[in-house]
């Protein structure tokens, strides 16, 4: 009776760009150390993924390869990357984080921009590899979710690879996307060369044109238009994603604050009525 009732466990999935402790504390990395904890604690299951920044101290935080799910490789713009699995506990509330590693993408010392400040040109391509590697690690892990939650916009891809890539897999039939919005807007254009980088992996020209020339906006729009609901987890969220949302029609919730118990109860709340949606 007991293995049944955990097999029929509702499954969440956050795919998220930062997490304390392992980078400075933000309202995004409050929420994603959170609100996984408070999801579980309520009787979902729940998986949670970031990229291993080379800022983080696997030693201190004592990281460690999982070799079973390490070994595959992805190719993007033509070129092979293999994928790293690496996993940390928090260990006091019994979360794992699996951390998506490579060394030609997060092997730097900074996350997004170099220490002069500049944007690195190649943050689509380690977009484009960490949404795909967490999805395929997933299916590594024949772990079917039925909330697919994704916080930040380097997380921003994953939307558009579920509903257009994997909605075949049987892991992903169901799944619902909910992608939480923050006021993480950044001002530069993403390479030239992104659309030819989604058409290598094999989306459509449908689906992608607005990649042509690529901003947050744009990236944040597609996110939308590929999720069943939206969370706004700060109040200055973009105004022109603000009223896009509102455009679409979709379900969607703000938070109001930050307490674990707020977080939990109405995001729990939020995706039971999503499944059901």
């Amino acid at each position: 009776m007991e293995q049944n009732q955990s097999a029929e466990k509702t499954k969440v999935l956050f795919i998220t760009q930062e997490i304390l402790p392992y980078i400075d504390q933000t309202i995004k990395g409050t929420i994603c150390r959170y609100l996984p904890q408070g999801i579980q604690e309520r009787n979902k299951e729940i998986r949670t993924f970031m990229p291993k920044f080379g800022l983080i101290n696997e030693r201190r935080n004592q990281l460690h390869e999982v070799i079973r799910l390490s070994g595959m490789n992805l190719i993007i713009d033509d070129v092979d990357h293999p994928i790293i699995i690496k996993v940390a506990s928090i260990s006091q509330v019994r979360i794992q984080i699996y951390f998506i590693d490579n060394d030609e993408y997060f092997k730097r010392k900074f996350i997004f921009r170099d220490a002069s400040g500049t944007f690195f040109e190649d943050n689509d391509e380690r977009s484009l590899f960490f949404c795909r590697s967490v999805l395929e690690t997933v299916k590594k892990l024949g772990w079917a979710p039925n909330i697919v939650n994704c916080h930040g916009w380097m997380a921003a891809f994953t939307p558009l690879y579920v509903n257009k890539m994997y909605r075949d897999n049987p892991l992903f039939t169901t799944s619902k996307v909910v992608t939480t919005l923050y006021e993480d807007d950044f001002q530069e254009k993403m390479s030239d060369a992104l659309y030819q980088k989604l058409k290598y992996d094999g989306l459509k020209d449908e689906d992608i044109t607005d990649f042509k020339t690529t901003d947050y906006i744009t990236l944040m729009k597609s996110a939308i238009d590929n999720s069943d609901a939206i969370i706004f987890a700060e109040k200055n969220v973009n105004p022109i994603l603000t009223s896009y949302v509102k455009s679409k029609n979709l379900p969607y919730i703000s938070y109001n604050r930050y307490d674990i118990d707020y977080l939990s109860e109405t995001t729990d709340a939020f995706f039971d009525e999503i499944i059901e949606y």
